[in-house]
């Protein structure tokens, strides 16, 4: 709704500027309502203005859809020039008026002269407006639809991670929970409730473009409590959230994949292990931090990197985040560190 506001706005502003574009250089200023009523050329002046953003938008909306992106290149310039020369033939029709017969200062005044009929120079401009906004009107329509494509890639690959939800993951944790079930053990109903949640906000809660940060956060809460009770006492988890959680809004999945990627490459039965995960909120700027040692895998295993995960999350983060994040990753040799900042506002 917001950026909806925002869109109409700025169309608004647009051509708010481009009507009052003749007459912010001209020497008279803008003129008044009396003279706008007795001046013709003004009227003219004015309609054809409004004719030119009439077609700004028709090609805008109607034929560039229709028959440029249709790769009917023929009929658009067609219909382009055609509407070209159909301004040309009303300004003329309108501007059309007869010479102003006025004599010359230094000659008898039997001797008259011709005077350039008024408005030559504003036609000229108004062709040449009319050009800017065919090539503008087409630039932005080029742009809206780069942007879409992305939109549909990102989305696409936010479907993809919802899927792609680690199947060993999944596979260990209900192995986890069934072997609670035969020890009869208290903590089952509790497993069971965690996995449902992480479920649920995964298939449908994340399908929104953002989401509340409190759900964001409880999923990773949920996430990290069923890895706890996944490898037990085999690796030292350190959680911990700090800070105000009011009305908040973030990307869905958008920080799993940093935690993800520390309970891939930093856990081994063999060893002792240690994660840490931090998230820190103060105001409208989030600081998640996660550290996780460097376990011994084979050689295939040893790309610490993240590999799909992270490149989607960097992605992602370009796009919805452009300027209002930060991301350094510190690859050492014992251990793997992910810092984000993260504007919400």
């Amino acid at each position: 709704m917001k950026i909806r506001i925002i869109k109409v706005l700025s169309h608004i502003f647009f051509v708010s500027a481009f009507l009052a574009l003749p007459y912010i250089f001209a020497p008279t200023g803008f003129p008044s309502f009396e003279e706008m009523q007795k001046n013709a050329h003004e009227r003219t002046n004015l309609l054809s203005y409004l004719l030119m953003l009439a077609f700004f938008y028709f090609n805008y909306y109607v034929l560039i859809p229709n028959y440029y992106f249709a790769k009917k290149y023929f009929r658009y310039i067609t219909i382009v020039l055609g509407f070209f020369c159909l301004l040309i033939l009303f300004i003329h029709q309108l501007d059309r008026k007869p010479g102003i017969l006025k004599p010359y200062p230094d000659r008898p005044p039997k001797v008259m002269r011709m005077e350039k009929p008024p408005g030559a120079f504003e036609n000229s401009q108004t062709m040449f407006l009319f050009l800017v906004g065919v090539v503008v009107s087409l630039a932005l329509r080029i742009n809206d639809l780069l942007k879409k494509a992305e939109q549909e890639k990102l989305h696409t690959e936010l479907s993809y991670l919802k899927a792609q939800i680690n199947p060993h993951f999944l596979f260990n944790t209900l192995n986890s929970i069934y072997s609670l079930a035969i020890e009869k053990s208290d903590r089952t109903a509790d497993a069971v409730v965690m996995l449902s949640s992480l479920m649920r906000y995964v298939i449908r809660d994340a399908s929104e473009s953002l989401v509340p940060l409190d759900k964001e956060i409880e999923y990773i809460q949920n996430y990290v409590s069923l890895q706890k009770l996944r490898l037990d006492d085999t690796v030292f988890i350190n959680f911990q959230v700090s800070g105000s959680i009011t009305s908040q809004k973030i990307a869905p999945l958008i920080l799993i994949s940093f935690i993800e990627n520390a309970f891939k490459y930093g856990v081994n039965p063999e060893q002792k292990s240690l994660i840490e995960i931090s998230i820190i909120l103060e105001n409208e700027m989030l600081d998640m931090r996660v550290l996780n040692n460097k376990v011994r895998f084979s050689s295939q295993e040893a790309d610490y990197s993240g590999g799909i995960g992270l490149e989607n999350t960097r992605t992602r983060l370009n796009f919805i985040y452009p300027s209002r994040h930060s991301l350094m990753i510190l690859d050492n040799a014992d251990n793997f560190t992910v810092d984000l900042k993260l504007n919400l506002a």
